[in-house]
């Protein structure tokens, strides 16, 4: 993604900065630059403030090989990690299918092109976070209009989202992410009623 071209809103400066760190922690397992930045982060007394609040001191507290083998447990393991993190995977039980499709003709159509040094399918939730912040602050082009990210967020986020973040925060392996499944959690949630509210 390249960076932000022109100004946005500062709330929506704050949502794209909400997908972006969700993409960054579930593209990989975090290094120490992104750990020690998320345990910089101050929340607040709401839901969505405390669960950054945690996350924050679970990125101060878990050391670079712990956060590893967790990562590695819940997405990669020997046979497949606890939790797939597939669009495909979730509303189908395999990869590679009609989501995937369907999300790689609205990539062509936005003008999002997949990475040459990606392997992994675009229906990621990693990539899903992070083409929604793109949009949000204009990687792609011109800052998508609010409808356009909504008719986004409906057809690729809305139907697994939040099941998978729910997923996530109880997952037996988790310890650092099960704050990360909570921020997502109720992330997907504030959006959601948002997107609901501008229709």
């Amino acid at each position: 993604m390249t960076a932000q071209a022109v100004e946005i809103e500062s709330e929506d400066q704050l949502r794209a900065d909400a997908y972006g760190l969700l993409a960054r922690l579930l593209c990989d397992a975090p290094e120490r630059d992104l750990l020690n930045l998320t345990a910089e982060i101050e929340g607040d007394d709401s839901p969505l403030g405390l669960a950054l609040s945690a996350l924050a001191e679970a990125a101060g507290s878990v050391t670079d090989e712990a956060v590893s083998e967790e990562y590695n447990a819940l997405f990669i393991g020997v046979s497949g990690g606890e939790l797939n993190p597939y669009c495909s995977y979730y509303l189908t039980g395999f990869a590679y299918e009609k989501p995937l499709a369907k999300l790689r003709h609205e990539m062509d159509e936005l003008g999002i092109a997949r990475r040459e040094n990606v392997k992994e399918p675009e229906d990621h939730m990693a990539s899903l976070c992070e083409i929604m912040a793109g949009l949000i602050t204009g990687a792609f082009g011109a800052p998508a209009d609010l409808e356009t990210q909504q008719r986004f967020f409906d057809r690729h986020m809305a139907p697994w989202a939040r099941m998978f973040f729910e997923d996530l925060e109880t997952a037996d392996s988790a310890r650092f992410y099960k704050p990360v499944g909570v921020v997502g959690r109720l992330f997907v949630e504030i959006e959601t009623t948002a997107f609901e509210m501008a229709a």
